[in-house]
């Protein structure tokens, strides 16, 4: 098991990245638990595949659960399923000393944690994420939000965890097609900051992906690793440094959002192309070399992960994903800083960056110049 501190001044909290963890939970959240009775807000598929084992690891501690059921999808990330969770939150009677327990995805864990953050000026919580996008991005950080009509987490809180605990046999049962949007937040890491990491996912990453126990557990605890460091640095995504951890975001988003924020185009996916984007925009800039564009691609769709904006089959051009982005909660007196590369492994922020030229890049993308 790897121990990962996320090193905050006054409020540090670990998160844990191994095997059966699930199985343990009551010993390793052992701090966080003052009553007999844990609240636990859990993704409806992850609680079939995996709440029976939470369930079990906390009878064995003399603790019952009061669950909360959450649907799957970002549906649930909305006013109302706020109002609903913190509704039922305070029917459990739930305290500002009190912990509640997060088992899912970044939905839930997004979900839980902006409840966590606003009831009763605060209380804590332990996020069980069990998606890889989860372990290795929204699970660690304290970025906690919901959608709204007019974007995708622009409503929200920072409010650390007290806790991660993730464990890699939950894993087991997440959809290959998760695994694969999950693992565009993996080689992000690489992409943006450890050039080393992304030659050695291009050589390892069917392995990750397939679940190798070795390869699995490195990449997820280097990812995490990676992400404490910048956390560490700049929580509240004050200096930049944070703001590299958008890498694939921007362009990811307003692809999300013309298609609906749907399963036509999951999270992991639109990263994945949006990181593919944001190459070929800096090799555009002459930041980096085409080679340079086409290995960050090549990385991306050998594994799965769409590499073509063209693929996504959408009838709109250039501009209409250019207004997309003025949504986005990065906008700053009216100038969207874009993250873009010097080489792979060295990310940036540019904050000299025009819609329209990004309109005109995205239309050549999609064929329409």
């Amino acid at each position: 098991m790897a121990v990962i501190p996320v090193e905050l001044a006054g409020r540090s909290y670990d998160v844990l990245v191994g095997r059966d963890l699930l199985d343990d939970a009551a010993r390793h959240a052992a701090a966080f638990m003052r009553k007999p009775r844990v609240a636990v807000v859990a993704d409806r598929n992850a609680r079939a595949h995996h709440g029976a084992r939470l369930e079990a690891a906390l009878a064995a501690d003399g603790r019952s659960v009061a669950w909360y059921d959450v649907e799957p999808g970002e549906g649930s990330k909305s006013w109302q399923g706020l109002q609903a969770l913190t509704e039922w939150l305070l029917e459990q009677g739930v305290e500002r000393g009190d912990h509640v327990f997060a088992l899912g995805g970044g939905v839930v864990g997004d979900l839980t944690g902006f409840a966590c953050a606003i009831l009763k000026r605060g209380c804590g919580f332990v996020q069980i994420p069990t998606t890889l996008l989860a372990q290795v991005d929204s699970s660690v950080g304290g970025k906690t939000a919901i959608n709204t009509a007019a974007g995708k987490n622009l409503i929200g809180a920072f409010h650390q965890p007290s806790l991660v605990l993730a464990d890699l046999t939950a894993l087991d049962t997440l959809p290959d097609r998760e695994m694969r949007a999950g693992y565009a937040e993996v080689i992000k890491y690489g992409i943006l900051g450890d050039r080393d990491f992304f030659d050695w996912l291009a050589e390892n990453g069917t392995r990750v992906l397939a679940r190798d126990p070795d390869a699995l557990a490195h990449a997820v605890a280097t990812s995490v690793a990676a992400k404490a460091r910048i956390v560490a640095e700049d929580e509240r995504e004050t200096s930049g440094a944070r703001a590299l951890l958008n890498l694939g975001h921007t362009f990811g988003h307003a692809l999300e959002a013309e298609t609906g924020f749907s399963d036509r185009l999951l999270h992991g996916e639109g990263v994945a192309l949006g990181m593919v984007l944001a190459a070929r925009y800096s090799a555009r800039r002459g930041l980096i070399g085409d080679a340079d564009a086409q290995k960050v691609a090549s990385a991306i769709a050998a594994v799965g992960l769409p590499a073509e904006i063209s693929a996504l089959g959408m009838d709109c051009d250039g501009r209409r994903l250019a207004d997309h982005m003025l949504h986005d909660k990065k906008m700053d007196a009216g100038t969207l800083p874009f993250i873009l590369l010097r080489s792979i492994g060295a990310a940036f922020m540019a904050r000299d960056v025009e819609l329209s030229d990004v309109a005109a890049f995205l239309d050549e993308q999609l064929g329409h110049s």
